[in-house]
């Protein structure tokens, strides 16, 4: 697939995805929403790919949906009834039978993708922008972003799950302060929040990710990675008897697989560890 609004690169064995549009803050459109779920599609396939970084070109993550789409839909009826049957139809028109169905809607479908997904919100995160940020796996921010929901100053509402995802990370009370005010916060409150897990400086921003995901890539099973993850998710779901019965049997499960054998292998052999995914 060509991309024309994102950039999309591999490299020791960290996929970057890099919203690229930062002449406009990198404000979303259909068509980076699109390429942005192909390309976690095609990281997520890739076995040289173990982990993946979602990014913004230039001094922002991404300023919310484009106003010049938000203009078009509060002016034309027909544009409503498009984007009505998008969002019914979810990202990329497709129905997985593995994935269960509230990680099938136009947003929601970060956690289907197995392999950890990092945001690097490297300025600001706005709006739809927010929403996006919330659906990766981690939250790096610089110490240069800056923070809004924006949508009760548009007149609109909790969109696109942020009602159930922004709870779980930063409980209810906080959640309405965000959504009630759409007040703009900086990184340092961010972090307070626990709305991301670290800050680093903008100077060195880039590389601190990298180095995170990097140690990912080299220092722990993907297996290991694909299968947490969807405990995690899963688990969101279920009460704990059942998360408990699961992961005992994913417990016996990994017993029986390459990436168990070399984890107690290169320990006693005191070496870097080679793990397959297998």
């Amino acid at each position: 697939m060509v991309y024309e609004q994102i950039l999309y690169e591999v490299s020791d064995r960290i996929a970057t995805v890099t919203l690229n549009r930062p002449e406009r803050l990198n404000a979303w459109t259909p068509v980076m929403e699109n390429e942005v779920f192909h390309a976690l599609r095609q990281a997520d396939v890739d076995e040289n790919v173990r982990g993946i970084i979602l990014t913004g070109a230039g001094r922002g993550f991404c300023a919310g949906a484009d106003m010049q789409n938000l203009d078009a839909v509060a002016s034309d009826p027909d544009v409503v009834q498009k984007l009505k049957a998008e969002l019914a139809a979810g990202p990329g028109g497709e129905v997985r039978t593995d994935v269960r169905s509230d990680f099938q809607k136009t947003y929601s479908y970060f956690p289907s993708i197995s392999k950890p997904i990092i945001g690097a919100l490297n300025g600001p995160t706005v709006g739809l922008g927010f929403v996006i940020a919330l659906y990766c796996d981690l939250r790096f921010a610089s110490d240069q972003a800056k923070f809004s929901t924006t949508f009760s100053r548009r007149g609109l509402i909790a969109e696109h799950g942020i009602s159930w995802m922004l709870p779980r990370l930063i409980g209810i009370s906080n959640s309405l302060d965000l959504l009630y005010s759409a007040r703009v916060f900086d990184s340092t409150e961010a972090l307070r929040l626990g709305l991301v897990s670290r800050v680093f400086p903008q100077a060195s921003f880039m590389d601190e990710v990298r180095a995170y995901v990097r140690e990912l890539a080299d220092k722990v099973s993907p297996r290991s990675l694909k299968v947490i993850k969807r405990q995690v998710y899963e688990g969101l779901f279920q009460g704990l008897g059942e998360a408990i019965e699961i992961a005992n049997a994913e417990m016996l499960q990994s017993f029986r697989c390459e990436d168990f054998r070399e984890g107690v292998a290169h320990f006693l052999e005191k070496r870097p560890p080679n793990f397959t995914g297998r």
